[in-house]
Formats: C-alpha cells, sequence, structure tokens
C-alpha cells in the first residue's frame, strides 16, 4: 500500500487538520504514520512505535523527504509490552494499522495503552475482516469482534469508516472508538 492510498483509508476516522499528539502502535516502515501525519496537519505530532529498528530509520529517511510533514517521534519498542513516551502528556490519539493482529490478546495491550489518551482521545482501528488466520495475520480482528474488544477497555462502540478488498483475502477496514 502507497501513502495515498493509506490516506483515503484514515480521512473519515482522523480530524482532518486536528493537530495533537499521537500515536502509532506498530508503525513498521511508516506508511500509516506518514499518511496519519498528512491528515493531522503540520501542528500535529506523532510517536511511532515499532520495536524494529531497520523499519524505523526507513520512517524517519521517508519523513525527511516529506517538507509538510508534523513532528515524527521514532521509538524503538514492543508497543505490546512496557514501554514510555519520551513525554508524558496524554495522547489525543492512538492508531493501530495492522499491528493488533499480531497480538494473541489484543484486550491486555489496549486496556494498558488507552490510559495514555486525555479527554475524547480517539482509537483508529486498521485491521482485516473476514479472513482466516495465518503466519502473516495471526490473530485477525473480525469486525464483528471488535465492539466487545472496545467496550471492555473503557471505549465507545467503534464505527467503522471505510472498508477495501485486501489482495490477500477478506476485506481491509478502519473504524474508530472513542475514550468513554
Amino acid at each position: 500500500m502507497v501513502i495515498g492510498e493509506a490516506v483515503e483509508l484514515l480521512e473519515d476516522a482522523v480530524p482532518a487538520g486536528a493537530g495533537g499528539t499521537w500515536m502509532d502502535a506498530g508503525a513498521g516502515d511508516g506508511t500509516f504514520t506518514l499518511a496519519l501525519a498528512r491528515i493531522l496537519g503540520p501542528d500535529a505530532h506523532i510517536f511511532a512505535v515499532d520495536r524494529d529498528k531497520g523499519a524505523l530509520r526507513e520512517l524517519e529517511q521517508r519523513a525527511a523527504r516529506d517538507r509538510n510533514r508534523p513532528g515524527i517521534t521514532t521509538l524503538t519498542a514492543d508497543f505490546t509490552g512496557s514501554f514510555e513516551l519520551p513525554e508524558a502528556r496524554p495522547l489525543d490519539g492512538m492508531l493501530f494499522a495492522n499491528s493488533l493482529h499480531y497480538v494473541r490478546d489484543p484486550r491486555i495491550v489496549l486496556a494498558r495503552l488507552v490510559k495514555w489518551l486525555g479527554p475524547g482521545g480517539q482509537v483508529v482501528f486498521v485491521e482485516y475482516d473476514r479472513r482466516p488466520a495465518n503466519p502473516w495475520v495471526p490473530y485477525p480482528i473480525d469486525a464483528d469482534k471488535l465492539p466487545a474488544l472496545c467496550v471492555s477497555v473503557g471505549l465507545t462502540d467503534p464505527v467503522k469508516t471505510s472498508t477495501r478488498p485486501s489482495e490477500y483475502g477478506g476485506e481491509l477496514y478502519v473504524a474508530l472508538a472513542t475514550i468513554r
């Protein structure tokens, strides 16, 4: 997926030009981080968290070529484990783009991380629906299972904002939930 396609997927879930402080959990090489940055605008700050140093270096290089990007801080850490953000401030939002389907029990991870959200904080999910588990998507989160997960960690029922057929089977969906 290219950044423009990721923007199209996210644009109905993320407030355009809103700025704020966000975290991209499991950022990888940054396709969705950079899409998020384009939508949020130059006043945003994004913490891109991933355990793959090489992927984060690639993200840094890609971000450096984008003159209009907001601040992006990369952080080498496993978002499923214990880590701290460099600045202690409430987050306005979190993005989990193709990352939670690697977590056996996403409830535990989400319950810990949503505590970092400020009032009205948003959580955006990009996941697969109607796709069987496999080595690349070991724990897919079907859209019909996401509401129970969200409510169990103090989020609202999620709203599906966009979908697209996946090249790998099933459907890719984007859903938005907010802190209650």
